[in-house]
């Protein structure tokens, strides 16, 4: 039997997805979460075979969430989740050693698939974000300027684009406010922005909407 952690901030979305994969005989939804901080405490305690991570939830979010957990065991098979399959997420979260990411409005057998892969060890994508990752990488930095951040500068972005304070973002990151300020200007930098106002816009332009609102 594979045990899955489900992690997600919306209900309806969790019931669902829990009873999609509860109907597979292989397959057991030990535990949800719908809280980045929630899912690395349950890891912790639970230690199930696979984690579905979304990847855009208030607080720390999944790509913390799941950085978090990879440093703390390395062997945790986590998948992310999300309603949108373009901007940077999917690529840095392959960066950090998650195993797949699929569309929340991928079909059933899809999602079952992509869980049976990671217990394997082997990496799952779904058909859009392998799609976009192909075209990314032929069309390079000319179709994201996001994709010219660090996996911590794209913390910083989501939790700015979430509205967080430097204080609330310095402690969600557990990091101090110097830190902070000083990978947001590094940023700010590569974007070519001079304010939040302006990455903001220059988010909207390039689809970067995995901002934990949604």
């Amino acid at each position: 039997m594979i045990s899955v952690l489900l992690v997600d901030d919306h209900h309806l979305v969790r019931t669902g997805i829990q009873a999609l994969l509860n109907s597979c005989k292989e397959i057991e939804v030990i535990a949800v979460a719908d809280s980045g901080e929630q899912a690395v405490e349950m890891v912790g305690e639970l230690s199930p075979d696979v984690v579905l991570m979304d990847v855009s939830m208030p607080g720390i979010g999944g790509v913390e969430a799941s950085r978090r957990i990879l440093r703390q065991n390395p062997n945790v098979r986590i998948i992310g989740l999300s309603a949108y399959n373009e901007g940077p997420i999917p690529q840095q979260l392959l960066k950090l050693g998650v195993l797949g990411f699929i569309s929340k409005s991928s079909s059933a057998d899809e999602m079952i698939c992509a869980i049976r892969k990671a217990v394997e060890g082997q990496r799952y994508l779904c058909n859009d974000v392998a799609t976009h990752l192909a075209f990314q990488n032929l069309l390079g930095d000319q179709q994201s300027p996001f994709t010219k951040l660090s996996q911590r500068e794209t913390e910083i972005v989501t939790l700015i684009l979430q509205g967080k304070s430097i204080a609330e973002m310095a402690e969600m990151l557990e990091i101090n406010t110097k830190t902070v300020n000083t990978y947001r200007y590094r940023l700010y930098g590569k974007l070519k922005v001079k304010n939040d106002v302006e990455l903001t816009r220059l988010a909207v332009k390039f689809g970067h909407f995995d901002t934990g609102l949604i």
